[in-house]
């Protein structure tokens, strides 16, 4: 009787701590976003948003940084996404054991911890100068997609090795190739897994600064980019220079604050479409 009634109150204990954690963290978060609203809802308006800066920044909006971000995003994504499920299907479905493998998947883990300031310099040396390619719209997105490849590849490997072993066995049972059963059973299954991952890539991508200032962010650009090497403006890069290049704190501390919240309205929106379509696979799947 006491140890059953010591193991409920180490369980509440638990529970209370865990959920004041969580609390804390949540209400953290939510003064952060709070203060930052605040600061930058006084600028927001429609032409804020279809504008291009103005006046060495210091007026018009952000129409020119948002398009380039949204070029970035969906390029380093397209470019990303397929290497890093082929990568991961391959590690569970193909690879096998072996020590040489255990090292690259390693590897590729402790990639997603290294800074990103690292893979701006990584892709200013290969993309930039090695491959000739210059300070570009492709440069920065080949770096972004850099960045996201360790953490599509690990939440890919791990969403294919979730799937039962009985979905295969019974797909083989009958008669269907392996090919067969990877795009119609296994692929469809992990999906969702699949989709957080990409989420995750997404956000860090987005609100990237220092790998896209090496590889393709412009200090300003009278228009978005109309080709693939074209240099771009980004979010991120034009609130960085916003904060520490700014002629006149006070004209730009608005546009600032409004540039940081269009940032932050763009990666959970994105987030959000990505839950959604989450949310679908899973309700089709039965899960």
């Amino acid at each position: 009787m006491n140890r059953t009634f010591i193991r409920r109150c180490c369980d509440r204990a638990a529970n209370i701590f865990l959920f004041c954690v969580a609390f804390a963290l949540a209400a953290a978060a939510a003064a952060v976003a709070f203060f930052i609203i605040k600061k930058g809802a006084g600028a927001l308006s429609w032409e804020f948003l279809s504008e291009p800066p103005r006046d060495g920044m210091m007026s018009g909006g952000v129409f020119t940084p948002l398009v380039g971000t949204v070029q970035l995003v969906l390029l380093s994504t397209g470019i990303a996404l397929p290497i890093g499920v082929t990568t991961g299907l391959y590690f569970a479905d193909y690879a096998g054991d072996s020590r040489a493998l255990s090292l690259i998947r390693v590897a590729i883990r402790s990639l997603a911890g290294v800074p990103s300031v690292i893979f701006g310099l990584f892709g200013l040396s290969l993309f930039v100068v090695f491959m000739g390619f210059g300070s570009c719209l492709l440069s920065a997105s080949l770096t972004l997609a850099c960045l996201s490849l360790p953490l599509i590849v690990t939440a890919s490997e791990q969403a294919f090795l979730a799937v039962p072993q009985d979905y295969r066995d019974a797909s083989y049972a009958l008669g269907a190739t392996k090919c067969q059963t990877i795009f119609k059973i296994v692929l469809p299954s992990a999906a969702p897994t699949i989709i957080t991952g990409a989420i995750l890539a997404v956000g860090r991508a987005a609100g990237e600064t220092a790998p896209i200032m090496f590889t393709g962010a412009a200090f300003f650009a009278p228009e978005a980019a109309k080709g693939l090497f074209s240099q771009v403006m980004a979010l991120p890069y034009h609130i960085y220079v916003l904060a520490t290049s700014a002629t006149n704190r006070e004209a730009a501390e608005p546009i600032e604050y409004g540039a940081i919240v269009v940032l932050m309205a763009l990666v959970f929106g994105s987030c959000a479409v990505a839950a959604a379509a989450r949310a679908k696979l899973l309700e089709r799947s039965g899960r």
